[in-house]
């Protein structure tokens, strides 16, 4: 077949289909328009899941007759001063949005240029211009989007429900609320007005009106400068996940993206203190010069490209590891509601029938907690006094202003983690040669792994090497776990090493092998602690990074204020 040019409006529909994949596209174009506009007020309407109609009315400086025109066609711009693409300092820099939608819509423009002038509109449907002509507008630009992809039928049956596609689009002037707290917002559908913050926020207050008041109270503030590239926001606590990644809101220079580079630094950044199959809350703004990242090599520049991506890394990880350590005794504030919501009042009735197990034995005058038997004075420590131990299990500590209770198995876990962290960034991990080295039978495929990863092992303290195909031979452990379990650590290291591909970073890899190590040695649930151990193990908590969450990311302590007590007894 011979080589033929395509239609003029087969390419704008190419052209549409790379940066309109959806309802929530357009949506994004055009605020991203009006705000480039300098809009202080932008409103969205949208209708039937965005498919019949979509407006986008904003405040910003407008255009004139002349720029309508131009608006509409493809590669105009008013955002690139010159052809450098590196320079970029608008939103909407590529001047596709328009026209891409117009060959695909029904699509009407409406704008009056702040300080004067008339008011024009044109329309364009299916790529066809018409106007403009005067029209009555007060200020600013309206844009209307009607019977989006009629033009291009088969991408409908592609589109997800009304409801999920207005999720979507929701979505996007949320993150873009969270960008631009100086601008106020609204998103209205056909039932009610799903977002409503007003212009002129600071930053903190539209975090809080965006995300709520549970994120604000589980989250800590980072921020941190290295260079040129600086980077700042709120990092959810490890003990305050998701079981999805759809509450992380990552910006560069302004810009929402969805950026695997980005979302990979997060997540290393939360490596030590969060379960794999969970998803930090985040909210992370990167602001760097415009020539240190490319922000045009994706249609939906959804995402990025840095020059210096290990720099943007490392300072990411930096920062939030920083925050996070600095919160050593923060958990979760929410489990403090839920454990409150788990105890019920006790039955009026007579007998026991109703009462829950702890009531119960309360009731029966049963003992289930082994208390200290000289109170000291309650301290103002952040942990308080150990009171008692619950089935050989949880301290129970008072404070000041409250009780609190401790996972001693999962508390010690992660202060032994952090000792041997800090014993080998300091090269002082101590190593024990065994007097009699431990032969450990294993599969063939776990004696490989392990000696394939000898080198990783000896920097963690352990020295292992092959015994034949079924077994491997252990010479030197870590000081701190000689008297530990050392058949059980060896396997179990071996079952961690297969998660491992080569892409791992060596130390992930010896981070995971301390853990591993800490988890066995740690103080087990079921032994019973004298009222020094359980005082002198609530003083290291508070003085040990990250000691709100076990290696895990299981919380180490749950606290109740008196209020909360209070509430519950009805006092409040």
């Amino acid at each position: 077949m011979a080589i033929r040019r395509l239609s003029e409006g087969t390419v704008n529909r190419i052209a549409a289909g790379e940066v309109i994949e959806r309802p929530a596209s357009v949506v994004k174009e055009l605020v991203e328009n009006a705000i480039d506009a300098g809009a202080s007020a932008i409103e969205v309407v949208f209708r039937s899941g965005g498919k019949s109609l979509i407006r986008v009315r904003d405040d910003g400086h407008g255009m004139d007759r002349e720029d309508l025109l131009l608006a509409i066609e493809r590669h105009a711009t008013s955002k690139l001063p010159s052809d450098d693409l590196i320079e970029i300092r608008f939103l909407g820099f590529r001047g596709e949005a328009l026209p891409s939608v117009g060959a695909i819509s029904r699509l009407s423009v409406a704008s009056r240029p702040r300080g004067g002038g008339e008011a024009h509109e044109v329309t364009v449907e299916a790529g066809q211009v018409s106007g403009p002509r005067p029209v009555a507008l007060s200020r600013g630009t309206e844009i209307e989007v009607r019977d989006l992809f009629f033009a291009t039928p088969a991408r409908l049956k592609f589109l997800k429900t009304d409801r999920a596609e207005s999720a979507e689009a929701t979505d996007v002037v949320r993150r873009m609320a969270l960008a631009y707290p100086h601008v106020g917002f609204s998103f209205v559908t056909e039932d009610r007005r799903v977002l409503d913050v007003p212009s002129g926020e600071k930053e903190d207050q539209r975090i809080r009106r965006i995300l709520g008041n549970d994120f604000m109270e589980n989250a800590v503030a980072f921020g941190l400068i290295r260079e040129d590239v600086q980077v700042h926001g709120l990092a959810g606590l490890p003990t305050w996940t998701r079981a999805q990644g759809n509450m992380q809101y990552l910006f560069v220079n302004g810009r929402s993206v969805r950026d695997r580079q980005l979302v990979g630094a997060v997540r290393g950044a939360y490596a030590d203190v969060m379960a794999a199959n969970r998803f930090p809350a985040i909210v992370l703004f990167v602001t760097c010069p415009p020539d240190r990242v490319d922000v045009n090599v994706h249609p939906a520049k959804a995402e990025v490209r840095f020059r210096d991506p290990a720099l943007v890394r490392s300072v990411i990880i930096s920062a939030i590891r920083a925050a996070l350590a600095d919160r050593r005794q923060a958990t979760d504030t929410t489990l403090a509601q839920s454990m409150a919501s788990n105890f019920r009042p006790m039955s009026s009735s007579s007998g026991y029938a109703g009462f829950t197990d702890v009531q119960r034995a309360f009731a029966m005058d049963m003992p289930i907690a082994a208390s200290v038997s000289e109170d000291p004075p309650v301290a103002d420590y952040p942990l308080g006094q150990a009171r008692g131990q619950l089935h050989d299990t949880y301290i129970l500590s008072q404070t000041r202003d409250g009780i609190v209770l401790i996972d001693q198995h999962a508390a010690h876990e992660r202060l032994v983690y952090e000792r041997l962290k800090r014993e080998r960034a300091d090269r002082q991990l101590a190593v024990q040669p065994l007097l009699v080295p431990e032969v450990v039978d294993l599969d063939p495929s776990m004696v490989e792994r392990l000696s394939g990863a000898a080198s990783v092992l000896a920097e963690s303290g352990l020295v292992v090497e092959a015994f034949g195909d079924g077994a491997v031979i252990v010479r030197e452990v870590p000081a701190a776990i000689a008297d530990g379990d050392i058949a059980g650590i060896i396997r179990d290291i071996g079952d961690e090493l297969a998660t491992f591909d080569a892409s791992t970073a060596v130390e992930t890899r010896i981070n995971h092998v301390l853990a591993t190590m800490a988890c066995h040695h740690s103080v087990r649930a079921g032994r019973k602690l004298r009222p020094e151990e359980m005082n002198a193990l609530l003083r290291e908590m508070e003085a040990t990074p990250n000691s709100g969450q076990c290696n895990h990311g299981r919380p180490t302590f749950v606290e109740l204020k008196l209020s909360d007590l209070e509430r519950l007894f009805g006092r409040r």
